[in-house]
């Protein structure tokens, strides 16, 4: 799964078609990029311009900026690249007749069809969903009002009743609860003959 990855990661878009790069396939194959190129080249009727092509020089400094750092592999090009379709790739295990380039292949396959598959999965649409979510909102809170709206006459007076009833209750309560002054003489205490003089 880590393969795929890191072949999902040097699958590049030009022209509209998704292709990797001859440095990059040279090196997943093992070889110099200056050898896969020979052997295409010897065998340059299996890869018209849909399997193969070369980037135009502002294909390749657009590719070029896309890297912050000055990485002097993909930095130090004399020449633009070559790059390859998904069906250049599968020409290439018969140009690069080993195990390896084989084995490789069906890997780099696999990538292809699984960045397809992303590309074909339907985008989740964050707004639509959102829109959809306040609507049945909206739905939800006019039943409710609808709700307290066929509530009767007769029922707003028994509530309103017992409204008012709850807070005289309440008012009785507060009134029981507050301390009160006692009732009747309050005696003061005799003072002796020493505290008179």
């Amino acid at each position: 799964m880590e393969q795929l990855q890191i072949i999902q990661n040097k699958i590049y878009e030009f022209r509209g078609q998704k292709v990797m790069l001859d440095r990059d396939l040279a090196e997943m194959y093992g070889v110099q990029t200056k050898v896969l190129n020979q052997a295409v080249k010897r065998n340059i009727e299996r890869f018209p311009s849909d399997f193969m092509f070369q980037l135009s020089s502002e294909e390749t400094q657009d590719w070029r900026s896309q890297f912050v750092t000055s990485n002097a592999i993909k930095m130090g090009l004399r020449r633009n690249p070559y790059v390859f379709t998904e069906l250049g790739v599968a020409m290439l295990s018969s140009v690069l007749n080993s195990k390896v380039a084989i084995q490789i292949n069906m890997g780099i396959m696999r990538a292809f069809v699984a960045v397809r598959q992303m590309i074909n999965l339907p985008k989740r649409d964050k707004l639509a969903e959102l829109q959809v979510e306040v609507e049945e909102l909206k739905g939800y809170i006019e039943e409710v009002f609808a709700d307290y709206n066929d509530i009767n006459d007769d029922t707003r007076m028994q509530l309103e009743l017992i409204n008012q009833t709850l807070a005289e209750l309440q008012a009785q309560k507060k009134l029981k609860e507050r301390p009160s002054n006692p009732i009747g003489f309050i005696q003061h205490k005799k003072l002796k003959n020493d505290d008179q003089e």
